[in-house]
């Protein structure tokens, strides 16, 4: 007896220090959660305060360059751009953070709800035509008065939209239905896409905070925060929540919540301000009309001597993309791509010297582009540099493994970026100045490498063909007996050149020799030997070859003799 009540006494103490080991450590992970919260939120306000800085900053000197001839309109919108996207993060974070501690309000006011909500939708339609998707809206009826806090529903349309965007592939729909119930109290918002769809085991942690779906699936960024804020701010407003989806169909939103004043209380309801549906709602900038701002132009007299080098900057963060376009636009010909699979097609059909790549991007990242070049013996000659928002050395060293030229952490300025790509130019023009010097000073000495023999055949083939102005790069080719993609790679292996630039090399040459020789030559006439349609073009080449005209270089050339 004695000893069962010992065991019985054993297992009760046993079953406290459990509980009281739990206890313990389910207060430590509040205290630990509400020390976290607290953080976010005083971290949150103290870098609001900087952008409030910036963006400041950017409007005074906008103002100061008003009415002036003034090149940076694109550099003003895509900070301001960004300066508003960390502004919205950061206001998700204090939103999230007075949700778990019950700070959170609502304060509705009256006004026609269903034209707000067709108002804010809209406003965030550039969102989804900047990933290529249909969008519509509609609201039955058009127009119906309620009370809504405008601040709070406009986070509900953003994330809900914003997460459908996310889970959407090109080419693909997205559609925002309002309607109200047969009562005309609620306002029923329904979201819906044709997307992914969501898997039934995931569907209970939907609305969890930072759980991360299926990011790494879409490649595509996000918090973690966004349906777990909405489901926060829609019971906030008594209403309710649902998601039906199917793998592989697409998924369905949908948020009911009363519009009605007896349903909130007095301290919910402002009265003395309206809803102004004349005031901007959520503010997406469409970036896409940065593309019709151009680039500063080329002054004549800074222009290069030589032909410009090709560069393909991939990037999917389409600001980014812009501004390193407009930046580098004045030295080198920029191309642009938004993935590795739309820059392989770039690359395929255009003559390039270096491609930037961020890593991580939709479709195929930087990683996997930089492998499929490095290991293609017709690409693999062309430097890759790599940028990443990946600090760690291993993510270095994994890149620079797979045959990265460079490694570009984010933030980066681009001026250093630009010295990179200067540097690694500048290496390969002197690795093939060397060759070329070293190749002269042996060949008498030896037979001629296949490299060699491959140049005596291209000059031989240009010549054979001079006066034909329709023999290109095409031509070219099949007159050598390769692929356009393997004379451009071998030519510019071998010369640093592409196939126009040195094709026209050689007319120019040629030109000159012949305006050295023959004393009567007219230019158009010299123009029609050397293969140029165009006597003035011929001449625009000519000068910008030799510095001077050709008329002026034949009567200085015979005026000596």
């Amino acid at each position: 007896m004695k000893v069962s009540v010992i065991i019985i006494g054993i297992l009760l103490l046993a079953v406290l220090l459990i509980v009281g080991r739990w206890l313990y450590n389910r207060s430590v992970r509040i205290r630990n959660r509400l020390q976290m919260d607290r953080a976010f939120t005083n971290i949150s306000h103290e870098l609001l305060t900087p952008l409030t800085v910036i963006s400041a900053s950017i409007e005074r000197l906008r103002d100061q360059d008003h009415g002036q001839d003034s090149s940076h309109a694109a550099e003003y919108a895509m900070i301001e751009l960004n300066v508003e996207r960390m502004t919205r993060l950061l206001q998700e974070i204090l939103e999230t953070s007075k949700s778990q501690s019950g700070g959170l309000k609502l304060l509705v006011s009256q006004g026609d709800a269903m034209e707000y909500i067709r108002r804010t939708a809209l406003s965030i339609a550039p969102l989804l035509r900047k990933k290529g998707l249909t969008f519509n809206v509609q609201c039955n009826p058009k127009s119906m008065m309620g009370w809504i806090d405008p601040d709070k529903l406009d986070k509900i349309i953003y994330n809900l939209l914003s997460n459908a965007a996310k889970y959407t592939s090109t080419p693909g729909q997205v559609d925002l239905v309002a309607q109200t119930n047969e009562n005309y109290d609620h306002i029923i918002i329904e979201v819906r896409d044709n997307g992914i769809g969501i898997p039934a085991h995931k569907m209970k942690h939907l609305f969890q905070r930072f759980y991360d779906g299926d990011y790494r699936r879409m490649k595509v960024s996000g918090t973690g925060l966004g349906l777990a804020l909405t489901r926060e701010l829609t019971y906030l407003h008594g209403g309710t929540i649902d998601c039906k989806s199917k793998e592989g169909q697409g998924t369905v939103f949908t948020v009911t919540i009363p519009i009605t004043k007896d349903a909130f209380s007095a301290q919910q309801i402002d009265t003395k301000h309206p809803i102004d549906l004349t005031k901007p709602h959520t503010n997406i900038i469409d970036v896409s009309a940065l593309e019709m701002l151009t680039p500063p132009s080329k002054p004549a007299e800074k222009e290069p001597a030589k032909p410009l080098y090709s560069i393909l900057l991939v990037e999917d963060n389409e600001e980014l993309l812009m501004l390193m376009k407009t930046l580098l636009s004045y030295k080198y010909n920029v191309l642009t791509a938004a993935n590795g699979l739309e820059a392989l097609k770039v690359i395929n059909k255009q003559d390039l010297d270096i491609i930037v790549a961020d890593v991580v991007m939709p479709e195929m990242d930087g990683n996997e582009l930089t492998r499929h070049i490095k290991g293609t013996p017709e690409l693999s000659h062309l430097p890759v540099i790599l940028v990443s928002a990946k600090t760690a050395e291993e993510d270095r060293k994994h890149s620079m493994l797979i045959g990265a030229d460079d490694y570009v952490t984010k933030p980066f300025r681009l001026s250093d970026l630009k010295l990179r790509i200067d540097n690694i130019i500048e290496n390969r023009k002197r690795i093939l100045g060397e060759q070329r010097q070293a190749a002269a000073e042996t060949a008498e000495a030896r037979p001629l490498t296949p490299d060699e023999e491959f140049l005596q055949k291209a000059y031989t083939c240009v010549m054979n063909h001079l006066s034909d102005s329709e023999f290109d790069r095409d031509a070219f080719a099949v007159e050598m007996g390769a692929s356009a993609s393997t004379l451009y790679n071998k030519l510019r292996a071998l010369t640093g050149q592409n196939v126009s630039t040195y094709i026209r090399d050689i007319r120019m040459k040629e030109a000159k020799r012949l305006a050295e020789t023959q004393r009567d030559i007219r230019v158009s006439d010299l123009a029609y030997k050397v293969g140029f349609k165009d006597p003035k073009y011929f001449a625009t080449c000519f000068k910008k070859e030799f510095g001077i005209q050709p008329s002026e270089f034949i009567d200085q050339v015979h005026a000596g003799k």
